[in-house]
């Protein structure tokens, strides 16, 4: 079972705290423009739960977050927005997207896996760097692709 809750939210310019939008639910609202709002909320809310602070580093605080089927829809504008919205939260990702994603997620990872179902029999992670990741790009989507 899923609880649904109401929300409100406002955007408000930094410089003079006047408010730019204000949002009562997605309603009305373009695909991305939902995308951004959901990250938003999700980073508002991983910052009010955990007194996280933008670009704030605490070395005993917990910051690990898991974004499952990430970016699979969504342009690459929200995509790198809600990346970005994450990494000024110092925030620990192990992000779940789809191979044809990975230019996005490129510039805010460490390493990348892949997995792998050969006939439905058993599946294969393959474990790379990001730069081991850049050095053999090509060859290693090819001969995955074809797995």
């Amino acid at each position: 079972m899923r609880n649904w809750f109401d929300f409100a939210a406002s955007e408000r310019w930094k410089e003079d705290d006047s408010e730019y939008e204000h949002h009562t639910d997605s309603g009305g609202k373009s695909g991305g423009q939902k995308e951004k709002l959901a990250y938003t909320i999700l980073a508002a809310s991983l910052a009010y739960q955990f007194g996280l602070e933008f670009n704030e580093v605490r070395s005993r605080s917990f910051r690990f977050v898991v974004i499952d089927e990430a970016f699979g829809r969504g342009s690459d504008e929200s995509a790198r927005y809600g990346l970005e919205l994450f990494k000024k939260l110092n925030l620990q990702l192990l992000v779940i997207t789809p191979l044809q994603k990975i230019h996005i997620i490129e510039p805010y990872v460490s390493s990348v896996g892949f997995v792998s179902n050969e006939n439905g029999k058993r599946s294969l992670l393959r474990h790379f760097t990001i730069e081991e990741y850049r050095k053999r790009k090509e060859v290693l989507v090819r001969n995955i692709l074809t797995l």
